[in-house]
C-alpha cells in the first residue's frame, strides 16, 4: 500500500519535472530561432527559461534526494556498519527535514509574502515574483516528504514491501 502510494507520487512528480524541462527546451529553442533565424529576439522566452530552471533545480533536487542521485559525501557512512550506519542515516534525514523546514519553507514563505506585499512582477512576463519564489517552499515540502519516506525505509524496510 505504502509503496504504491510513493510510486504514484513519484510518477506524477517525474511527469511534472519532465514537462518543465520540455517547456524550457522549447523556450530556449524558440529564443535561438527568433534571434538568429528571424532576427527579432523574443522578449519573454529567456525570462521564462530562467524561471523554469529555478523550478527544475529546486524540485529536481528534491527528487534527486529521494532516488539517492544527489551529491553527497559518503566517506563516513561507508565506514559505518550496523546500528551506527542506521543512526547516521536517520541523523542525515532529520537534518534534511530541519534545513527544509527552516530555510526552504519558512524562508521561502517569507520571500513569497514579501514579494506579494511589494507587488513585484517579472519584467518580461509580468508574472508575480511570488509565484516564482513559491518554488522554495514547495521544494521544501517535497524534501520533507521524501526525507520522511527515507526514515520509514530506514526504520521499517518491510513497510516498503507490498
Amino acid at each position: 500500500m505504502f509503496t504504491a502510494l510513493v510510486a504514484q507520487l513519484d510518477k506524477g512528480f517525474r511527469f511534472f519535472l519532465a514537462s518543465l524541462i520540455a517547456l524550457m527546451v522549447l523556450c530556449v529553442t524558440w529564443q535561438i530561432v527568433s534571434r538568429y533565424v528571424l532576427g527579432d529576439p523574443s522578449q519573454w522566452t529567456e525570462e521564462l527559461a530562467r524561471f523554469l530552471l529555478i523550478w527544475i533545480g529546486l524540485l529536481g533536487g528534491a527528487y534527486a534526494y529521494h532516488v539517492k542521485m544527489h551529491l553527497g559525501l559518503d566517506i563516513l557512512s561507508n565506514k559505518l556498519t550496523g546500528s551506527k550506519k542506521v543512526l547516521h542515516a536517520l541523523f542525515v534525514h532529520v537534518l534534511v527535514i530541519l534545513f527544509s523546514a527552516a530555510v526552504l519553507i519558512v524562508g521561502g514563505l517569507r520571500i513569497v509574502q514579501m514579494t506579494t506585499e511589494l507587488k513585484q512582477y517579472s519584467a518580461a512576463l509580468e508574472v508575480p515574483m511570488a509565484f516564482i519564489y513559491s518554488a522554495l517552499p514547495i521544494s521544501g515540502v517535497m524534501l520533507i516528504l521524501y526525507a520522511a519516506i527515507a526514515i520509514i525505509e530506514t526504520l521499517a524496510p518491510q513497510a516498503m514491501e507490498d
